[in-house]
C-alpha cells in the first residue's frame, strides 16, 4: 500500500469514528448493564450445566431436552415482552410518564394472559413426552424436572414485562442488579440441592429445577417492589394503578407490537429445539454434546443481544422524535459493535475449545462429540450478530410485522428442511444440525437488513410530508 493510500485509509477510519462515536457511546452506556446481566445469565447456565453434568450423564441429557423444549416458550415470552419497549421508549422521549405507566398496566395484563396460554400448552405436551423419540431411560428424569420448569413461566413473564419497561426508560441497571442477585441465589441453590449440601436432601436434577423456580420468582417480586417503591418510577406506578377507561385500547396496541416479535423469537428458537430433538435421535451422547455447545454458544448470543437491546432502545427514542438519521446511525453503530464482538467470541471458541467443553462434562465421548461442533458454531456467529442487530432495530421502530415473514422463510422454509437434509439424509448427525443454523441465520440477516432499509425509507417520506404540511 502506497503512502497516500495509507493516509487516505487512516482518514477514512477517522471519519467513521467521528460519525459514529456518539452512537457507540450511547449504545455502550445502555448496553453495558444489559451485557453484565447477560453474562450473569451465562454464568448461571454454565453453572447449571457443569453441576448437572458432574452429577451424571443421564441428568445432563435430560436437562438438555427439557431446557431446549421449554426454550421456545421462554423465548416467545421474552420476545412478546420486548414488544412494549418501543412504546415505552417513544413515550419516555416525549416525557409522558403517566401514559407509559398505563401502557405497562396493559402490558402486564396481556403478558400474563400469554404466559397462562403457554403454561396450558406446555402442560398439555407433558402428557406426550414419550412421543418425541428420546431415550427411554431419561423419561423418569425428564418428567419431574419438566413440571418444575413449567411453574416458572408466569413469574418470568411478569419480570420480562417490567424489565422491558425499565429498558425503555433507559434504566438498564436496575434489572441488571435484580438478575445478578437471582443468579447468585440460583447457583447457591444448585450447589445445595443438587448434591445435598448444608443438610439438604440430595435431589439431583429436580434440585436444579427448584433452585431455578425460586430464583425466577424472587426476581419477579423484586422488580415489582422496585416499580412500586422507587422514586424514579413513582409516576409510572401511578399509571399502573390508574384503572380509568382506555386500557383496552392500550392492550390492543401492546398486542399489535408484541405478537410479531414473539412469533419471530419463537420460530427462531423452535429451530434450536428441533435441533435438540434431532440430536436425541442419535443417542444421549450426541444430545449431551448438543447441550454443552449450546451453552457455550450463549456466550456469543447473549453478548450480541445486549447490544441489540441497546439498539432497540436508542432507535425507539429516535422514532419518538422522528429522527431517521439517528435511527440509521444507531443501527449501523450496533452492527459495527456486534461484528467486533462476533470476532472476539469466535476467537474464544477456537482457542479454548477443549477447556470450555471440559467445564461441562468430563466424559471423553461427550467432549469429542462437542469438539466436532465448534467449527459450525463459529461459522454462524456473524449471521447471528447481524440478524440480532436488525431485528432489534426493527423492534425499535415499532414496524415489527416484517419479523413474521422473515422468521417463517429463514427458520421454517430454509432452516428446518436444511437441518433434516444434512443431519438425517446426509448422515451428518449433530454436525449437520449445527451447519444448518448457518444457512438459516444468513438468510435472516439479509432479509432483516432489506426490511429495515425499506422501513427507514418509508418513515422518512411520511415524516417529510408531515413536516411540510
Amino acid at each position: 500500500m502506497s503512502r497516500s493510500s495509507k493516509v487516505a485509509h487512516i482518514a477514512h477510519g477517522a471519519s467513521i469514528w467521528n460519525t459514529y462515536k456518539q452512537a457507540y457511546a450511547g449504545l455502550l452506556r445502555l448496553g453495558l448493564p444489559v451485557l453484565v446481566t447477560q453474562v450473569g445469565i451465562i454464568v448461571v447456565s454454565f453453572a447449571d450445566t457443569m453441576m448437572v453434568g458432574a452429577y451424571g450423564l443421564d441428568e445432563l441429557a435430560a436437562a438438555a431436552f427439557v431446557n431446549s423444549f421449554f426454550m421456545v416458550a421462554i423465548v416467545m415470552q421474552f420476545g412478546f415482552a420486548g414488544g412494549i419497549t418501543p412504546l415505552i421508549g417513544a413515550l419516555y422521549s416525549k416525557g409522558r410518564r403517566h401514559e407509559a405507566g398505563r401502557t405497562l398496566r396493559a402490558g402486564l395484563q396481556v403478558n400474563t394472559m400469554v404466559s397462562v396460554f403457554f403454561m396450558a400448552l406446555m402442560g398439555t405436551l407433558y402428557f406426550f413426552l414419550d412421543c418425541f423419540g428420546q431415550p427411554e431411560e431419561l423419561l423418569p428424569l425428564i418428567r419431574p424436572y419438566y413440571l418444575v420448569i413449567l411453574g416458572s413461566l408466569l413469574p418470568m413473564a411478569i419480570f420480562n414485562c417490567c424489565q422491558q419497561t425499565a429498558n425503555g426508560t433507559t434504566d438498564t441497571a436496575m434489572p441488571m442488579w435484580l438478575i445478578l442477585g437471582a443468579n447468585i441465589f440460583n447457583i447457591i441453590g444448585n450447589y445445595t440441592l443438587i448434591f445435598g449440601h448444608f443438610g439438604c436432601p440430595r435431589l439431583g436434577l429436580i434440585g436444579a429445577g427448584l433452585s431455578t423456580l425460586t430464583a425466577r420468582t424472587g426476581a419477579c417480586i423484586g422488580i415489582l417492589l422496585c416499580f412500586s417503591r422507587r422514586r424514579r418510577y413513582r409516576e409510572y406506578w401511578r399509571g399502573v394503578l390508574d384503572s380509568s377507561p382506555g386500557v383496552s385500547a392500550l392492550r390492543r396496541e401492546v398486542w399489535v407490537t408484541s405478537y410479531p416479535v414473539a412469533i419471530q423469537s419463537g420460530v427462531e428458537c423452535a429451530l434450536w429445539t428441533l435441533g435438540a430433538v434431532v440430536s436425541g435421535w442419535f443417542g444421549k451422547v450426541q444430545l449431551a454434546a448438543y447441550q454443552v455447545v449450546n451453552t457455550i454458544a450463549q456466550l456469543g448470543f447473549m453478548i450480541y443481544l445486549s447490544v441489540g437491546t441497546a439498539t432497540s432502545i436508542r432507535v425507539a427514542n429516535c422514532t419518538g422524535v422522528r429522527d431517521v438519521t439517528g435511527i440509521r446511525r444507531t443501527a449501523a453503530a450496533g452492527l459495527h459493535l456486534n461484528l467486533l464482538l462476533g470476532t472476539l467470541a469466535s476467537v474464544v471458541f477456537l482457542v479454548w475449545t477443549r477447556p470450555l467443553i471440559h467445564l461441562f462434562s468430563p466424559d471423553e465421548p461427550v467432549i469429542l462429540a462437542a469438539m466436532s461442533l465448534i467449527v459450525p458454531l463459529v461459522l454462524y456467529q456473524y449471521g447471528d450478530a447481524i440478524q440480532i442487530t436488525y431485528a432489534n432495530a426493527l423492534r425499535g421502530t415499532s414496524e415489527v410485522r416484517p419479523l413474521l415473514w422473515v422468521a417463517v422463510v429463514s427458520y421454517l422454509v430454509i432452516g428446518a428442511p436444511l437441518m433434516l437434509l444434512m443431519a438425517v439424509t446426509a448422515g451428518m448427525g449433530t454436525i449437520g444440525v449445527y451447519y444448518s443454523f448457518s444457512g438459516a441465520l444468513i438468510s435472516a440477516s439479509l432479509l432483516l437488513w432489506c426490511s429495515f432499509s425499506r422501513v427507514c425509507r418509508r418513515k422518512q417520506k411520511v415524516w417529510e410530508v408531515a413536516a411540510d404540511a
